[in-house]
């Protein structure tokens, strides 16, 4: 008796060993929301500067299975004074296989970010309006370009890190031919010397 494989179930097994992507959770980790100024903020009209922070993180807790982290702090100052300040951190789990090592950190830097940020934008959009501050309009973020950023900046530091090195060890080498070079010098001197002193003493005798 021979197995048999039926097109139906070929396919089945191409999709189990190819490649997968899959958003399992998607939850709010960590809220803050600070009003330093209390009821004073209220009372005077101030020309806010919003200032955002956006940073992410990632790690693996299973086979095939990773949290990935997105903390989203926003100051709203007004000169020196600190209007509010939040802090958002959404993150979620994510199923990833049949991905090589590069593919899967570009995916939890880039589509992964990108699924969490609006998330993380309507939280605070949510936390501002409950404190009784005009509406917080984020803008959208491209994390394709800051990672391709990201990644241009850590090949051009390894370059420059590397040609340190190799011009370290260029100038050790240049270093090292100067010292044999003096080395044979003098020791060329000390056997012309030895030789005149030899002459001179069987000129004397």
């Amino acid at each position: 008796m021979t197995d048999e494989t039926t097109p139906a179930s070929a396919a089945a097994e191409t999709e189990d060993n190819g490649p997968a992507f899959a958003v399992q959770r998607i939850y709010l980790k960590d809220l803050s929301f600070e009003t330093p100024m209390g009821a004073a903020a209220f009372q005077k009209q101030w020309q806010p500067k919003v200032n955002q922070d956006l940073s992410t993180k990632s790690a693996q807790i299973a086979e095939g299975i990773y949290e990935v982290s997105l903390r989203l702090t926003i100051t709203v100052t007004d000169g020196e004074d600190t209007i509010y300040l939040i802090e958002v951190e959404q993150a979620g789990l994510f199923a990833i296989k049949g991905l090589e090592p590069q593919q899967v950190t570009h995916v939890l830097n880039t589509t992964c970010p990108n699924m969490l940020f609006p998330y993380a934008r309507e939280v605070s959009d949510n936390a501002v309006t409950k404190g009784s501050f005009p509406a917080l309009l984020l803008p959208p973020i491209n994390f394709d370009a800051l990672f391709a950023s990201a990644v241009q900046q850590a090949d051009a530091k390894a370059a420059e890190e590397a040609a340190a090195v190799k011009a370290a060890e260029e100038a050790a080498a240049a270093k090292l031919a100067e010292e044999q070079a003096a080395a044979a010098k003098a020791a060329e001197e000390a056997l012309k010397s030895a030789s005149c002193d030899e002459m001179m003493m069987k000129l004397i005798n």
